[in-house]
């Protein structure tokens, strides 16, 4: 685990699951526009919480308007047999498609940091957005990730914790070196 001080707020890199932090008031989730389910991270949430994840998700998306969820756009739903509080649902961009798709993935993580806030939520745990069959590349993911936390945080009133869990091996190295350059070019 990496972990960095911002703002007087931790932001922390861990190799792990996302269904099995306990620690964390809520998940985010890779989700698609139709909010179904999905494979990788989203299908590994929703195979977790259970199919009321995905009915809630659809309805609340619906009573929104925010159905189909466009790029970048949040809903947040109860996370049913996870152990979190809450479960935010972002659409990320697909990488070569939805342009500028710098922008709308900087916007993803932006939208679901105040999204958690508003909602007075402690803490938030992150997937690597977009990299999965969306085809982000993992290097660029990582850098407009980690540089649009570091730069929301001073904004949060509630957030303490933000922390970002990747799968593999290879994913946790390229976050935690981003980390490391982006807080040592800073200093």
């Amino acid at each position: 685990m990496l972990s960095k001080i911002i703002d007087n707020k931790e932001l922390q890199i861990i190799k792990g699951d996302i269904t099995e932090q306990s620690d964390i008031d809520v998940i985010v989730n890779s989700a698609n526009a139709y909010l179904r389910v999905g494979g990788g991270v989203s299908g590994a949430i929703h195979k977790k919480a259970g199919y009321e994840l995905e009915i809630e998700a659809i309805n609340t998306a619906k009573k929104l308007n925010k159905y189909p969820l466009k790029v970048s756009e949040c809903i947040i739903t109860n996370a049913y047999n996870l152990p979190n509080k809450k479960v935010i649902h972002v659409l990320g961009p697909v990488y070569n498609q939805d342009k500028p798709e710098d922008f709308y993935l900087q916007q993803s993580y932006i939208n679901c940091l105040k999204l958690a806030d508003e909602q007075n939520l402690s803490s938030i745990a992150f997937p690597s957005i977009s990299t999965g069959i969306f085809g982000y590349p993992i290097k660029e993911a990582a850098y407009i990730a980690i540089k649009s936390i570091i730069q929301t945080l001073p904004t949060l009133k509630n957030i303490k914790l933000v922390r970002i869990v990747l799968f593999s091996d290879n994913n946790y190295n390229i976050y935690k070196d981003t980390l490391n350059t982006l807080i040592n070019s800073e200093t």
